[in-house]
């Protein structure tokens, strides 16, 4: 197998493989950090690779499937952890100047939880400076870029790790997602992406607010790697007070139950958002497919008003209540935009959040009645296709006039009440760039929404499309 496809080989063949000795993991870590070493330039995907800490790693798994000893699901199989989420030993920096040399003593639960799995890190994709944004640029290391066009954005606020699953440089990578920042940027990159229920993968530290909107979760080139991926990451800890109890779903085994019969809604608009033409038709013709797997399929939508204002409530005041006391000291090194949302963040009266917060209830009660009567809700990921690098968002979408927040339109109202939400690949623009298709659960489905994705794999398979950067 040559160095390109064994850095393109799903993480579960990754893991069988090292685990019948067919593979070794020394092998495998070696050829993905080659390609790291020559790609990561072009791409700015990764902003610390771990190189020694990797290969030490690597040969203890090396030395440990030699012993025979147990092994984890994931021994063996390298990932990528996302710089907003701690490492402990590895520089985490939240793309910011403010924490540029900051080495955390301990990891995130995410990151405990794939090591006992046996995974090995290779270091931090980049972000926005503390994943304000949907696109990925921040003061310390500068823009990620997209693998199928180096002049667009990969999205944000995950957006290193998509690219680096997109372009080989790792088939898993660890993303959180407080407005879309998983669904973004795997939209924009081609790959899978899961926004788990909220709590369902525990969270360490979390801010005020944000703890009830971020949620962790995977980024991968198929669903199975990240079925398999959660299978090591989801459960509770004492450190993330929104955790969810273990469900005991083995998510890789649930993939196959299949789909037939279910009634699933399109909406192209909620009935209110601007969509880019050419991205609508796309995605609409990639929610029809369902219907292969069986499924029926109707255009329906929950009926609520755009919640973008109390979502910038939420979003803009759980940012300033971490943030707003260090604007003095840091104002001209923080990125411009995020001492604007700082600014506006630090406005808001606690009477406005807590109707920000009784508006989410609202929106809640509204997909609890429309998933009383369909099993699960297709949209658009995107409202149009991805920026270019060094722009943050668009000011006309489909002809229309629109705010910052109108291009992820389609997913930070799932943030809002937490449910769980994926995006999948369903086509390519007439430029080359990738376009995302939303998947949509009730609270707790996140088995039923990976079963569904899975499903559209298998109709409409996305995984051996590469970006041409070898």
């Amino acid at each position: 197998m040559d160095s390109a496809e064994l850095c393109y080989l799903p993480a579960a063949e990754v893991a069988v493989a090292i685990r019948t000795k067919r593979l070794s993991p020394v092998e495998v870590v070696d050829a993905v950090l080659a390609r790291i070493d020559r790609l990561n330039p072009r791409l700015n995907a990764y902003c610390t690779v771990t190189h020694d800490a990797a290969r030490a790693a690597a040969r203890a798994a090396e030395t440990a499937v030699a012993r025979g000893d147990a092994l984890g699901i994931l021994h063996g199989v390298p990932v990528s952890i996302k710089d907003l989420v701690m490492t402990k030993g590895v520089r985490t920096t939240w793309g910011s100047k403010m924490y540029e040399h900051f080495v955390p003593n301990e990891d995130a639960p995410v990151v405990e939880r794939l090591k006992q799995a046996g995974a090995i890190v290779l270091g931090k994709t980049n972000t926005p400076e503390f994943g304000y944004k949907g696109v990925t640029d921040n003061p310390v290391f500068g823009p990620s870029r997209n693998p199928w066009s180096l002049k667009h954005t990969p999205g944000g606020s995950s957006g290193g790790g998509a690219a680096a699953v997109a372009a080989g440089l790792g088939p898993l990578a660890v993303g959180t997602d407080g407005g879309g920042s998983i669904r973004i940027p795997c939209s924009c990159c081609g790959v899978f992406g899961l926004k788990p229920t909220l709590g369902r993968v525990a969270a360490a530290p979390t801010y005020g607010g944000l703890d009830t909107l971020s949620h962790t979760g995977p980024m991968t080139r198929t669903v199975r790697d990240a079925a398999l991926m959660m299978n090591a990451i989801a459960g509770p800890d004492a450190r993330d007070l929104s955790s969810l109890p273990a469900d005991g779903v083995d998510y890789l085994a649930d993939l196959g139950r299949g789909i037939g019969g279910l009634r699933l809604a399109w909406t192209p608009d909620w009935g209110y958002a601007a969509v880019d033409p050419e991205v609508r038709g796309i995605a609409e013709a990639g929610a029809k497919r369902f219907a292969e797997a069986g499924c029926r399929v109707e255009e329906a939508h929950p009926g609520f008003q755009s919640p973008e204002a109390p979502f910038m409530v939420m979003f803009g005041a759980s940012m300033a209540a971490r943030l707003g006391d260090k604007l003095p000291e840091w104002r001209d090194r923080l990125d411009p935009g995020l001492v604007l949302t700082l600014e506006a963040g630090m406005k808001w009266s606690a009477v406005a959040f807590v109707n920000a917060a009784n508006w989410r209830r609202a929106l809640s009660d509204s997909f609890v009645k429309f998933f009383a009567r369909h099993d699960l809700l297709l949209t658009p990921t995107l409202a149009a296709s991805p920026l270019p690098v060094g722009v943050n968002f668009y000011d006309e979408i489909g002809g229309r006039k629109v705010n910052p927040p109108a291009w992820f339109a389609f997913t930070y109202p799932i943030n809002l009440i937490g449910y769980p939400a994926a995006t999948v690949p369903c086509g390519w623009t007439a430029d080359g760039l990738p376009v995302g298709l939303q998947i949509i659960g009730p609270r707790f489905a996140d088995a039923l929404v990976l079963r569904a994705a899975a499903a559209f794999e298998v109709i409409a398979p996305w995984a051996a499309k590469r970006p041409r950067l070898d």
